[in-house]
């Protein structure tokens, strides 16, 4: 179902709620199992989507938009750019509330638009940054309305926007430290990711692809998406790890959360973000990597996005 509010398939909008995290376990429990291989967490995902036409907002009926060619996913001219370039971002320590929280969010989506408008610039892609809706009440947006249960943030290509919530943010990690700042970092990351898509085509190819495909396909399209948007979060991080360190336990918090939002324990039919060793597999590999080639995930194996 659709979180509240949000339009019957083939409305305008694609609306994306990153799965919630199980209760937070012990520190002691949590490093020990991390440092075994990561823990095989499961949570319930998440995602509803509708059908939009590109760049317009509205809905894609058959034979009304154009088709998009398959080499916007597949060999999209950002995979050509090389390494994800750091913009020296440095972050305020997070505290408790909404506005030093609210106050980390916009400094942080400083340092995305200027890295991301400078890489669409090696690509020769017109880029304009996402707007920004860090709400700390409800409200509505072309996407439906929120907040929702167990869901902290979206991406609206309807109006270029992201939403995150500023309590529940922290609320759907599970009760993580606001010490272990690269867990509501990646959340960011991650919807910014979403609008990388969607400047760059990408978005709109795998919305045609799931108004196309049968139930089982189109959960990998969006697997395909989601964990895209992951490798992509995954880069900035590594991008800007210099100014941005991380201690070792704050990477394993990171690491632990994206493993804990996984979902292999849903039936096949709903499995729309990945596995847990998936979910967390493409965030270590564009923070290693940061090459954008390495985010393609619409030419990786199925075993890879399952």
């Amino acid at each position: 179902m659709p979180p509240s509010g949000l339009p019957a398939p083939g409305g305008p909008g694609y609306y994306y709620a990153p799965p919630r995290r199980p209760p937070r376990r012990s520190a002691g429990g949590t490093i020990a199992a991390l440092v075994g291989g990561l823990a095989s967490l499961a949570v319930l995902a998440v995602l509803g989507f509708t059908l939009f036409g590109p760049g317009e907002g509205g809905p894609i009926r058959p034979g009304s938009a154009a088709p998009v060619a398959r080499e916007k996913a597949t060999a999209n001219p950002l995979y050509k750019t090389g390494a994800l370039g750091g913009n020296g971002c440095a972050l305020p320590v997070i505290t408790p509330g909404t506005e030093p929280m609210r106050r980390f969010m916009n400094i942080l989506s400083d340092c995305l638009d200027h890295v991301w408008e400078r890489q669409f610039g090696k690509a020769d892609l017109p880029f304009d940054p996402p707007k920004r809706v860090f709400w700390d009440q409800p409200g509505t947006s072309p996407c439906g309305t929120y907040p929702t249960p167990g869901a902290s943030a979206f991406y609206c290509p309807a109006n270029n926007t992201m939403y995150v919530g500023l309590k529940h943010i922290v609320e759907t990690s599970g009760g993580e430290p606001l010490a272990h700042f690269a867990v509501f970092a990646r959340v960011i990351a991650h919807e910014y990711g979403h609008h990388v898509q969607d400047r760059a085509g990408i978005l709109a190819y795998g919305q045609q692809q799931m108004e196309n495909a049968g139930s089982l396909a189109r959960v990998e399209v969006s697997r395909r998406i989601e964990l895209q948007a992951q490798c992509l979060a995954g880069a900035f991080l590594g991008a800007e790890r210099r100014t941005l360190p991380m201690t070792r336990l704050q990477y394993l918090a990171m690491m632990e959360d994206v493993q804990g939002r996984g979902d292999e324990r849903q039936p096949p039919e709903l499995r729309d973000h990945g596995s847990g060793r998936a979910y967390a597999g493409w965030v270590r590999t564009g923070y290693l990597k940061q090459r954008l080639a390495y985010c393609n995930t619409w030419t990786a194996a199925t075993d890879a996005v399952s």
